[in-house]
């Protein structure tokens, strides 16, 4: 009897030692969802197990850039529209936004004067011959815009960053006097460097820094649709060496200064040789802003790799993406997940172009694209507006667009598209200070990317475009853990092994 008691103790220990040994193989994760069958960033706890299996390595040895940010664009569009709704659905779209429990936005990005989603056309520097910006205001802005800033302000645990972009000079200092096209006077070089640093004291007076300008938003022009100035590259580097810098050097402002600020594809090599081979300009060139226009599927790999190979020290950062040409569907989530929507390419691009723009997922373009350009070297990702109404503006040129948060403020109504979902995957888990770390998956349809957070998580996103569920292994340091994600889906796992 005792010779028994003491087997069955040794059986027991060794079943214990054993289950030990899997726990501590077993990777302590958290696994959140969006997807086609209705999941919205839901955490999952149970799996489809499936035939089609997918192994996933990461590798934290294997460090590439640092995080900025994740976020979307203040608007007079968007601000408007908050204060057309009761406080009650304003503060929830901002806490969705900017909250703990929300997406957490950490980059943002505003118009300096008037862009198309702006009521009308106006300019903080709206006196003719004004040189000395003596009438220079930021009034345009308290009504909605400030507004809008200052309450995600308070709402932002840990705040967020803004970069500023004009559309265009007021069309006194311009050689065809327009709000749309043409090109900066020589004469107000000057004039124009001092607006963007009278800008900076006077929404550093209502309690907002900013981090960051782009020297001009699309220099290469929209067809003169809505404000827009041309730069070619010298012209830009003239303006940025002799002018803007020195300006801002001079009146001491703490800013950054982001060039080019358009589409991603074949202008981008000329323009970045432009930017660094000039050391004297070089020097005042903090990063690269791009665009996703040139196509909305195809993200440029080559192209991107170029621009940090040119500059690896500077920051490459897509300032803006929106699903445009499209009025955008209400309270109808399918819509977001179908290959309905085209992008503004679809009905014009030449022929040789057209494969870039094909008819692709909304919710698909965001992920595919935030996924591609992070691997990609882009360290920061900001979606164009954050709130537009039924009609996809308000917008003065017809310009209509789509937006993570559509709103009806007759109805008082709000509406998370799956896009909003989309953009939570990255900019809650994916935080400022993180770096991008190695990964190896064995499914070439999936695709991953993944960043080890400044608090030691690490977060693996997974993007599944195709109908079945995939089973996934995932593999960290000697540790594993076993899930599957479910036909068109994203998924954000987020890793809390902290001594991994």
């Amino acid at each position: 009897m005792k010779f028994t008691t003491i087997a069955t103790l040794v059986t027991i220990l060794i079943f214990t030692l054993i289950s030990c040994d899997m726990d501590n193989n077993e990777l302590n994760v958290q696994i959140f969802e969006t997807s086609e069958s209705g999941n919205q960033l839901t955490e999952l706890q149970e799996f489809e197990e499936t035939e089609n299996r997918v192994a996933v390595t990461i590798n934290p040895e294997e460090t590439y850039q640092e995080i900025t940010g994740f976020g979307g664009s203040f608007t007079e569009a968007s601000a408007y529209l908050l204060n057309e709704l009761s406080n009650e659905n304003r503060i929830k779209v901002l806490e969705a936004y900017f909250g703990e429990d929300g997406a957490r936005y950490s980059l943002t990005r505003k118009h300096m004067n008037s862009s198309d989603f702006s009521l009308s056309n106006y300019s903080y520097a709206p006196v003719e011959g004004d040189v000395n910006l003596e009438h220079f205001s930021i009034d345009e802005d308290r009504d909605d815009m400030i507004p809008m800033i200052k309450d995600a302000m308070e709402i932002s645990k840990d705040g967020f960053k803004i970069m500023a972009s004009p559309w265009t000079a007021p069309p006194w200092m311009k050689d065809n006097n327009d709000w749309k096209g043409g090109k900066l006077l020589p004469e107000y070089y000057d004039t124009w460097a001092l607006f963007f640093s009278k800008y900076m004291d006077a929404y550093r007076e209502e309690g907002i820094d900013i981090w960051a300008f782009t020297v001009e938003n699309e220099p290469l022009g929209n067809d003169s649709n809505w404000e827009s100035m041309h730069f070619t590259p010298e012209e830009q580097n003239e303006f940025v060496k002799n002018h803007l810098g020195p300006r801002l050097e001079q009146d001491e402002q703490d800013v950054k200064i982001f060039g080019y600020d358009q589409n991603r594809d074949a202008e981008l090599i000329e323009w970045v040789d432009a930017m660094y081979d000039d050391p004297e300009v070089a020097k005042y060139y903090d990063g690269t802003a791009v665009h996703w226009y040139g196509s909305t599927y195809h993200y440029f790999p080559e192209e991107l790799q170029y621009a940090h190979n040119k500059a690896p020290d500077k920051h490459l950062i897509q300032t803006e993406a929106t699903v445009d040409a499209e009025v955008p569907a209400w309270k109808d989530d399918a819509w977001y997940w179908s290959k309905e929507a085209t992008d503004w390419g679809y009905d014009w691009a030449p022929e040789e172009r057209r494969h870039l723009h094909p008819k692709y997922v909304p919710v698909f373009r965001y992920a595919r694209d935030i996924i591609g350009t992070l691997n990609n070297w882009v360290d920061g990702w900001i979606d164009w507006n954050m709130v537009l109404n039924r009609q996809g503006g308000p917008n003065w040129a017809e310009n209509w667009c789509a937006a993570p948060v559509i709103v009806d403020p007759d109805l008082d109504e709000v509406y998370f598209t799956p896009l909003y979902y989309t953009m939570a995957h990255f900019s809650r888990y994916i935080r400022p200070g993180a770096v991008r770390i190695g990964h190896q998956h064995t499914d070439d349809d999936l695709m991953v990317t993944a960043a080890q957070n400044p608090d030691g998580t690490i977060a693996v996103v997974l993007f599944n475009p195709e109908e079945n569920s995939k089973s996934i292994t995932l593999n960290l340091n000697g540790k594993s853990t076993e899930f599957s994600i479910t036909g068109k889906a994203i998924q954000t796992i987020v890793i809390n092994d902290l001594d991994t």
